[in-house]
């Protein structure tokens, strides 16, 4: 319901979470009913609407909700009983036999339809199938949509100089979870089954943090050297400018902006947790950086976008963007960008990312940057598993398990 009135799903619920009681085991099962839910809401509601006298969008919202996750527990085979008897449980008695009867219903024969379209059993929106179908053909799409429709594993990047890799292995099999090295990278830790990562002593000590491989990856595309001057124009949560900075040995500096003094806040604490020295936060919108032109050896531009590549890890967001939001974020990319370019020193580099994949955000921009900023020489692009699109490549997340991303490495003429 929260989520419904406009909240983020993998904000409020992590939070909901630590401050409950619950076991580990129900916290798994929370987490997937609710992530599971907003998943497969499109499918779910078309199933639905057969057995509900009145449209699912008039339903009083607990009581939609209540569907909803009815729904989702039967579809996956949660025994009848407690999948209808539990949901009816938690919402109102005047309108308990209007979710016990509808949930009945469907029961009896109303679930999914296996052959009804891919893009309604995935519960995607029509345009994002059309548009990555477009983009990236029919095979690659329905894996790609398959892949964002499975609950992610959790990452962890072992801060270089604080923490070896092996000792970090070791503690996540001592708190039950399993772990393997990444396919992109091989330092990154893919883990499985631990818990709360946030409640692991590498994690609390600052000898680890949590952080996808494509994440990883973009930063050490800006092969950041020890002294250098480094921006992170859109730097919030902080991840990337903390990879960095670690890249660097914490010398030189690394100004990490973003235009909300509380997401600012967030990249101090992260910064304070793992003893960063060079990593400068500062507030300010990346279209009027307070800086000088030519300042910075290197330059990072993670730009806001539609967020199309993290569904897996926010699967409401495929309920809020529209097309029109695209083109929308789209000309926001390119002011960043064009305002990005000033900053670079000859000789200096630019890395532009977005964890989508959407044509207009990634090929769109490849190709606006050729146009307008010819002093930008674009670097061949990070080969397999990444994928070439334009003078950039796009990280497809059935290829190596990761989010989508989008990069464009560009070098200034000295």
């Amino acid at each position: 319901m929260r989520v419904e009135d406009g909240a983020y799903a993998h904000l409020s619920l992590p939070d909901v979470l630590r401050r409950s009681d619950l076991s580990g085991r129900d916290r798994a099962f929370v987490t997937e009913l609710v992530y599971g839910t907003l998943r497969e809401q499109q499918s779910l509601d078309r199933a639905l609407r057969k057995h509900s006298r009145r449209p699912i969008d008039e339903l009083d919202p607990d009581v939609r909700a209540a569907l909803r996750m009815g729904a989702y527990q039967l579809v996956h085979g949660m025994s009848p009983h407690a999948a209808v008897g539990e949901t009816v449980s938690t919402v109102d008695g005047k309108v308990r036999g209007v979710v016990n009867a509808v949930l009945r219903s469907l029961q009896d024969g109303g679930l999914p339809d296996p052959h009804s379209p891919g893009y309604v059993r995935g519960s995607y929106p029509r345009w994002i199938v059309e548009d990555l179908e477009a983009a990236y053909g029919v095979e690659d799409t329905a894996a790609t949509l398959a892949a964002m429709n499975e609950p992610p594993a959790a990452t962890l990047r072992v801060h270089a100089g604080r923490g070896t890799v092996e000792s970090v292995i070791a503690e996540v099999e001592a708190a039950g979870g399993t772990v393997e090295r990444g396919a992109l990278l091989a330092d990154a830790l893919i883990v499985r089954g631990a818990g709360d990562l946030a409640r692991l002593d590498a994690i609390r000590d600052g000898r680890a943090s949590v952080q996808d491989q494509s994440s990883q990856a973009v930063a050490a595309l800006l092969e950041a050297r020890p002294g250098e001057h480094v921006l992170d124009v859109a730097a919030a949560p902080g991840g990337k400018s903390a990879a960095v900075a670690e890249a660097m040995g914490d010398t030189g500096v690394v100004c990490a902006g973003d235009r909300h003094e509380g997401r600012v806040a967030v990249i101090r604490r992260g910064t304070e947790r793992l003893a960063l020295g060079s990593v400068v936060a500062f507030v300010a919108d990346g279209r009027h950086l307070p800086f000088a032109r030519d300042s910075f050896d290197r330059v990072l531009l993670d730009a806001p976008c539609s967020g199309l590549g993290v569904l897996r890890r926010r699967p409401d967001a495929r309920h809020r963007v529209t097309r029109e939001m695209i083109a929308e974020v789209a000309g926001l990319q390119r002011d960043l960008l064009v305002e990005a370019a000033t900053m670079v020193k000859p000789g200096g580099r630019l890395v532009f990312s977005v964890c989508t994949l959407t044509r207009t955000e990634t090929a769109g921009i490849d190709a606006f940057a050729a146009s307008e900023l010819p002093e930008l020489v674009a670097v061949a692009p990070p080969g397999p598993p990444w994928r070439r699109v334009g003078r950039g490549a796009v990280l497809l997340p059935h290829v190596a398990g990761t989010d989508g991303m989008f990069v464009l490495v560009l070098d200034r003429a000295r």
